[in-house]
């Protein structure tokens, strides 16, 4: 089973009930279990920008996961504050649920495009860090494999001097994700045909 529009609808569903404070209707899809990101977007005078993003690497219940994560990334992703019911008709909302984890060889085991790639390493205080980039990220940045690395890097509190050793200290693992989407406007007209 891969990702469907019907998860993104769902997470729709618990962001407004949880908003205006009322029950979220139950989910009808299978409750596989996956690890998973939820992602909002917003549209800003025709342009998409990031509004939320987290998930888990750990394989969960869709039913279950999504609810947390809907909410989590709505309202706790530190990078934003939490959305509130006045955007949610200029809202996207994207699920991805992540595959095929595997080892990579080094920092550069990995193809642009097809794998997201999550990095564990030991930042310049000592402390081990990670971070990861969903595989969509990179090339909508238009980033080359090592300016994704150095972005990660960063993203996961790295401060210091990024050298050729650090990169090769790093320890990557590349996953591949099925991911679905819908806007507001698509979640309306299928509460539509719901009711």
């Amino acid at each position: 089973m891969g990702a469907t529009i019907e998860h993104c609808f769902y997470c729709f569903d618990v962001l407004i009930s949880y908003l205006e404070n009322t029950k979220a209707p139950e989910p009808r899809f299978a409750d596989a279990e996956y690890p998973l990101f939820v992602t909002w977007n917003i549209d800003t005078h025709g342009d998409m920008h990031l509004r939320g993003c987290i998930g888990n690497f750990n394989a969960m219940p869709l039913q279950t996961g999504l609810k947390q994560y809907a909410l989590t990334s709505a309202l706790q992703d530190r990078r934003f504050n939490p959305i509130t019911l006045r955007e949610v008709n200029r809202l996207s909302c994207g699920v991805s649920l992540l595959t095929h984890f595997e080892e990579g060889k080094d920092y550069l085991d990995w193809e642009m495009g097809k794998h997201g790639i999550w990095i564990e390493f030991i930042n310049d205080q000592g402390h081990k860090r990670t971070a990861t980039y969903l595989p969509e990220v990179m090339p909508e940045q238009g980033w080359s494999k090592e300016e994704s690395i150095d972005s990660l890097l960063r993203k996961g509190g790295f401060r210091g001097h990024i050298t050729d050793s650090v990169r090769k200290s790093i320890q990557l693992t590349r996953y591949q994700s099925s991911k679905a989407e819908a806007t507001y406007n698509e979640y309306i007209v299928y509460k539509g045909t719901r009711s």
